[in-house]
């Protein structure tokens, strides 16, 4: 079982996406964690209702910050950076350089803002997507 810590800025929304699907996805070879460079604190409304209504289990997601992984007893096989900013905060500071992946993804967050249910559902699918798409061929590549 590989650890996998996701961190993008906020954690309230790219990083949370990517550890809900690999432990309800991909939870027999991976466990993901997730955290921010500058925690919300909170899962964006948005983002969990979409999650939940995919029947995701959320129960142990929380936003936090990443740095009380830097010295934790659960040893993170890889880090992936979901944003340029939590990609330029973290990799200063963790210890192990070449577990460090970077996957620039576009905050879905800012744009959700004055949308009609709908909308807002599209745009975080498409963010959804993505993520989903960049942890299978990612996976795919891990497995050779």
């Amino acid at each position: 079982m590989k650890n996998i810590l996701f961190v993008c800025t906020g954690n309230s929304a790219r990083s949370i996406i990517a550890e809900a699907i690999i432990n309800n996805n991909f939870n027999n070879k991976f466990k993901a964690y997730s955290a921010g460079s500058n925690p919300t604190g909170k899962i964006n409304s948005d983002i969990k209702k979409f999650l939940e209504m995919k029947n995701y289990d959320l129960s142990k997601i929380t936003s936090k910050n990443f740095d009380i992984f830097i010295n934790s007893e659960i040893k993170m096989d890889h880090v992936i950076t979901v944003c340029n900013n939590a990609n330029n905060e973290v990799c200063p500071i963790w210890p192990k350089k070449d577990q460090i992946i970077h996957w620039d993804i576009e905050d879905p967050v800012s744009k959700l803002i004055n949308l009609n249910e709908n909308e807002k559902n599209n745009i975080i699918l498409n963010t959804f997507n993505v993520i989903n798409e960049k942890i299978k061929n990612w996976i795919k590549n891990e497995e050779q």
